[in-house]
């Protein structure tokens, strides 16, 4: 399809359907992984390539331009004494955040999704925001310290909403120190709370029942019927 709608996609659909035209802007491969990336604060390119792995560097400055010629990425230079860029959402990007949530959601039933594979600290806060059950965290009242290296990541649950920043919180009630494919696994309920601690993979400080509690609010979804072969 040839380049002709404008907005710096690479390619469109010639569709006057609203959903059609959210693809032209968003659907090239990567483009919705990077919104994801940014949904918690501003990045710079090398942090941008760390949660993407598998983004060469010439396909992610691709996907940058694009998403910023198209209004839903901005880069913004920082002051002394960094004197670098970084990338961030427009308020119109940010508007991405619950799409992204809703297709998680959807895809968490696919019989096919590799568990396997690698995953960002950024995705699996997405997962959190999109998986957490008011009703499963019967009341659940706590502030967590997320810690996956250099990446702090602060979790509040209260009045049965989930709420997570990037930083460290003043007082948590309880730090989970991990990497984020062993955070993944006890998630999704692959590995237990206690086998995690025991080997060493991740370590809690304080309230140990409060980790439970909310690894319990985040119900794992049926499973989509898996076509006859």
């Amino acid at each position: 399809m040839p380049s002709n709608d404008g907005v710096g996609s690479t390619r469109t659909y010639g569709d006057a359907c609203a959903a059609a035209h959210a693809l032209d802007l968003v659907g090239e491969r990567w483009a919705l992984l990077v919104v994801r990336e940014l949904l918690l604060g501003p990045k710079r390119f090398s942090d941008l390539r760390s949660g993407l792995p598998n983004a060469g560097p010439n396909r992610l400055s691709q996907r940058l331009r694009e998403l910023e010629h198209s209004g839903i990425v901005r880069r913004r230079r920082l002051g002394p004494p960094a004197r670098s860029s970084v990338y961030e959402l427009t308020d119109w990007g940010r508007q991405l955040q619950p799409v992204l949530v809703h297709l998680g959601r959807w895809g968490r039933q696919s019989p096919f999704r590799d568990l396997d594979a690698g995953i960002s600290v950024d995705a699996l806060m997405l997962a959190l925001s999109g998986d957490f059950s008011a009703e499963a965290s019967n009341g659940l009242s706590a502030v967590y310290a997320l810690v996956f290296g250099d990446d702090h990541i602060t979790v509040r649950v209260a009045d049965g909403a989930i709420d997570i920043t990037r930083g460290e919180p003043a007082s948590p009630d309880a730090t989970v120190t991990t990497d984020p494919r062993t955070f993944a696994t006890v998630l999704t309920r692959r590995r237990r709370l206690e086998d995690a601690v025991r080997t060493g993979d991740l370590t809690v400080s304080g309230d140990v029942t409060a980790v439970e509690r909310l690894l319990d609010s985040f119900p794992r979804p049926e499973t989509a019927e898996t076509p006859p072969a």
